[in-house]
């Protein structure tokens, strides 16, 4: 599904109509395992528990053994790979198997796009959907090169994705397009 195009200086390439790209941390998956061991062990619990301690104590210990693993799992498969377009009318940034958590956002309200050549978990507090009042919104699935778009409200939006400087370039390309339309339209 990869569509990356590298333009080693060649600008007279043309860009993709739509560029794709993708970032993938195989390591979630080592977390996906301890989140359905904690799922199971809630269900084992429940199922087969002869405690005495009282049902209180055993209700507390299986709900609480299934919502962890149901937050671990869904918190470490949403954030296995992300998953970048670039077209001709917006960025679209979908996470996981199902594309959820996801962001939108037109070309319209795009300033600029700049590559980053390390973006890290660790400048952002962590893997997966990320804010920080200095640095704005990330989504981070892993250490690596990524993309940087500046909004027009004065924002970023920050993604790990591999081939990162081609959908720098046909970012690029799209507003300083959208530029010269709208200074020979006016």
């Amino acid at each position: 599904m990869r569509h990356h195009f590298r333009h080693e200086g060649r600008s007279s390439e043309p860009l993709p109509e739509v560029w794709t790209g993708r970032a993938t941390n195989r390591m979630q998956w080592v977390l996906a395992v301890a989140g359905a061991a904690c799922l199971a062990l809630g269900v084992k619990l429940a199922v087969g528990a002869t405690w005495t301690t009282g049902a209180a104590a055993l209700l507390m210990a299986v709900i609480g053994c299934v919502a962890a693993g149901l937050m671990i799992l869904y918190g470490t498969l949403a954030f296995v790979h992300v998953t970048v377009k670039v077209d001709k009318n917006a960025l679209d940034v979908r996470c996981g198997h199902i594309g959820v958590p996801r962001r939108h956002i037109p070309l319209t309200q795009m300033v600029s796009a700049e590559f980053a050549p390390r973006v890290t978990p660790r400048q952002w507090g962590g893997w997966g959907c990320r804010w920080r009042p200095e640095q704005g919104t990330a989504v981070v699935v892993r250490r690596g090169e990524g993309l940087v778009v500046t909004l027009g409200d004065g924002g970023k939006f920050t993604v790990t994705v591999d081939d990162a400087e081609a959908a720098v370039r046909v970012i690029q390309a799209r507003l300083s397009h959208m530029e010269t339309d709208g200074a020979t339209k006016a």
